[in-house]
């Protein structure tokens, strides 16, 4: 792999109230594929944040070194001049602008008199596009591609700026098992390309399979690094080092009794939004008991968040029939506030842009669903307001020195554990979590398995949505499995494996029945 290109020195970074990185040393070796793991909160991306000139020189101590020389950077402009280039888990593309315009944004390709031309636009960005393996037209808006598309469209813009090191934020943490595989292979690519890579993933498996070396972060330090070749570099080494402790089950033990049904839904379809005749569910039943952890497990674009947002007061689609019982009684919520009401509460995947008010505080983003609970007349009583928001804070474990902190300031892992106090407030009888441990580490995974095991002892019931189908092997007691918006079977826990849930997850719209 050859000589180190990058050293980063006792790096000290802080914020009010928070240490956020304290004496970090990172090493990388050119033409390494390098994994930084780590807790939320760890200080991984603040540390990310430093190399690329987010945080500029000045606002934290210690010393880069990049290629063989000290480095200083004012802004992401200056990294990016010396050939290091971030891509952030939130990726800074313009939804209403097209593949080569996002490519060459702020660097248009400019013919006679200073007018942008267009032919060279989009002959150099289909060029880069190549490069990436993305088969798309230029001219294709962002909001028509995917997210996995539009990692790639990101990476070509790396291309173009003459990338040495490419920082990866948590890469596949929103792409399904092809997307993942294609930009894995991809990173291989590049690799041999002679381009450096920093990775920084929650998902260990990937590490395990790509990374040549990985560094360990907890709690703003460093704890070691690792050469992936090592016999004893495993995953529950890693483990150990971000989370300070062993765990020797991934998955919390849970025996709780189940009993009565608590939610049933018979026949329930629903149309697209916009296109007329467009079937995204279709005929679906299933029921959830008190006590009881169910599982749908289904392909992207199988329809499982759009079931579950139809389900909490049709908050998605157009209904277009089925009935839904809560506690044995035929029940219709027609709004949020409806089926918040009725005791059914909706944690969803995209908590940043459904599930959190991110220019509001910790606080009001744990008590806004349940504000009914804390008014008199017309007036939120503050006081107590402060005080459950802070009972939150202490029983999840959130980490921040306020809860009049920011939400937008939390890392993922923490926001998460707000997004879950928020529903656990307004006391839910049934609670569907989409995805409820994407994007977090495996430290902040075990918390809320934890919690839902809590959740189901005290007689609640539990829907969880998930990609991952071992961790729906290890919370579940049954899981269904979605196939073209259609429930296509069910399977208790001990007869479930990958194989058999994929095999229902992969029938073919027309033999679905």
């Amino acid at each position: 792999m050859g000589d180190t290109i990058l050293q980063m020195r006792s790096i000290t970074k802080t914020f009010p109230g928070v240490v956020a990185l304290d004496d970090v040393n990172l090493t990388v070796a050119r033409g390494e594929i390098h994994a930084i793991c780590g807790e939320n909160g760890a200080g991984k991306s603040t540390l990310m944040k430093v190399l690329s000139g987010v945080h500029p020189h000045g606002t934290y101590s210690g010393e880069i070194i990049f290629d063989n020389q000290p480095a200083t950077f004012g802004s992401i402009t200056d990294s990016e001049h010396l050939g290091i280039v971030i891509i952030h888990q939130e990726l800074a593309l313009s939804p209403h602008m097209s593949i080569a315009e996002n490519i060459f944004l702020v660097n248009e390709r400019k013919g006679v008199l200073g007018f942008i031309d267009w032919n060279r636009t989009n002959a150099e960005a289909q060029e880069l596009m190549t490069r990436v393996g993305l088969d798309e037209n230029p001219t294709t808006l962002i909001s028509q591609i995917g997210v996995g598309k539009q990692q790639l469209v990101e990476i070509a813009k790396a291309l173009y700026k003459d990338v040495k090191l490419l920082i990866l934020d948590e890469p596949t943490a929103a792409l399904n098992d092809d997307d993942s595989e294609h930009l894995l292979g991809l990173i291989r690519q590049l690799k041999a390309q002679g381009i450096t890579c920093i990775m920084i993933s929650h998902k260990l498996g990937e590490i395990a399979e790509i990374a040549d070396t990985t560094t360990i972060i907890r709690d703003g330090k460093t704890i070691e690094t690792i050469d992936m070749g090592e016999p004893d570099a495993t995953q529950d080494r890693i483990i150990r080092g971000m989370v300070g402790r062993s765990l020797e089950n991934r998955f919390p033990e849970r025996d709780v009794p189940i009993g009565e049904e608590r939610l049933r839904v018979e026949g329930w379809s629903v149309n697209h939004p916009t296109q007329a005749g467009r079937r995204i569910v279709e005929n679906a039943s299933f029921n959830v008991r008190a006590g009881e952890v169910v599982g749908i497990a289904g392909l992207m674009g199988a329809g499982r968040t759009e079931l579950a947002m139809s389900l909490f007061g049709k908050s998605y689609g157009r209904f277009a029939g089925g009935q839904m019982y809560l506690n044995g009684k035929n029940v219709h919520l027609n709004s949020p506030s409806d089926a918040i009401a009725a005791g059914l509460a909706y944690a969803t995947e995209d908590r940043k842009r459904y599930g959190l008010n991110l220019i509001e505080d910790i606080r009001i983003n744990i008590t806004s669903a349940g504000l009914s609970r804390l008014t008199t007349a017309t007036w939120i009583n503050s006081d107590e307001e402060l005080q459950v928001a802070e009972n939150y804070r202490k029983d999840m474990r959130i980490k921040t020195p306020s809860v009049l902190h920011p939400i937008g300031k939390l890392s993922g892992g923490n926001q998460q554990k707000v997004v879950l106090s928020k529903w656990l407030f307004t006391d839910p009888q049934i609670l569907i979590l989409d995805e409820p441990t994407r994007g977090i580490d495996v430290g902040a995974k075990y918390e809320i398995y934890n919690l839902i095991n809590q959740m189901v002892a005290q007689g609640k019931a539990v829907v969880v949505i998930s990609s991952e189908l071992p961790e729906l092997l290890g919370v579940c007691d049954r899981i269904y499995t979605l196939s073209f918006g259609r429930i296509t079977g069910e399977l208790p826990v001990s007869e479930a494996t990958q194989e058999n849930l994929m095999k229902l997850m992969t029938i073919e719209k027309d033999e679905v029945r």
